[in-house]
């Protein structure tokens, strides 16, 4: 078996295409925004990715049928402007090599079509539960901070501390020095406890005034509002902890 098998279903033409990665990562923050961009935009199936870098599994559908797992590459032709290449999937690479291989592969793919500017979607941990979360960013050049500064995003020269793992940084790093592309990468801040719609949607809102694309946000926005609530309850029942334990230290 070839390291990675790629499937075209179409090749259509392209007006220079801008590629939006969302994989699965941190509270799935890419991966929801991504998914809802592709479903609300009615983005078309492409380029199906296999790979042996991907878990040996298959996963199962609704109607109980099963399928490999796999990346996959949906395209939206554009009315107001450029066109998108939107990547979504499973999973992302199992270790550093199928990590890289994998982008690569992204990356031959999109430059295929025409793209020079990425934008990778993803969340931003900070471990402790978030009520209203920011976007960060980081970008490949100047010009594109301050582009992106633009739509509210924060660009800090100490967030995220721990740099950009996985997809999200290596399409930008690796188009960057090898392709000559830009990009930038949006990160929601979130806890990490759970899948984040509530960060995801703010990731959407910057997507959406950036490329003029009238996204419909009225379900990811009842969504985001589900998120407010368990968040309200998670805290109230830490504060009653809290005053339990205060209770205690009055005892003996």
């Amino acid at each position: 078996m070839e390291p990675i098998i790629v499937k075209y279903i179409e090749k259509p033409v392209l007006n220079d295409p801008v590629l939006i990665e969302g994989l699965p990562g941190v509270g799935n923050v890419g991966k929801i925004s991504a998914e809802y961009l592709k479903d609300k935009l009615n983005a078309k199936l492409f380029v199906e990715i296999y790979s042996k870098y991907l878990p040996p599994q298959v996963l199962m559908r609704g109607d109980g049928t099963l399928y490999l797992v796999k990346n996959e590459l949906y395209y939206y032709k554009n009315p107001e402007g450029r066109d998108l290449i939107i990547l979504v999937g499973d999973y992302q690479g199992m270790n550093a090599e199928g990590q890289y291989e994998l982008s690569y592969k992204v990356l031959e793919i999109a430059k295929e079509f025409g793209t020079k500017l990425i934008f990778t979607l993803g969340g931003y941990g900070t471990g402790n539960l978030v009520e209203e979360p920011r976007v960060f960013g980081a970008a490949t050049d100047r010009e594109m901070v301050e582009d992106i500064e633009k739509y509210g995003v924060y660009f800090s020269p100490n967030d995220p501390s721990g740099g950009i793992v996985g997809a999200a940084g290596l399409l930008l790093g690796l188009g960057s020095v090898v392709f000559g592309m830009r990009g930038v990468c949006l990160m929601g801040e979130t806890s990490g406890y759970f899948s984040d719609p509530k960060s995801a949607l703010q990731i959407l809102q910057v997507v959406d005034k950036y490329f003029n694309l009238n996204l419909d946000l009225e379900e990811i926005e009842l969504r985001s509002q589900e998120i407010t609530e368990i968040t309200s309850q998670i805290k109230e029942e830490q504060k009653e902890e809290e005053k339990k334990r205060e209770d205690l230290g009055y005892i003996g």
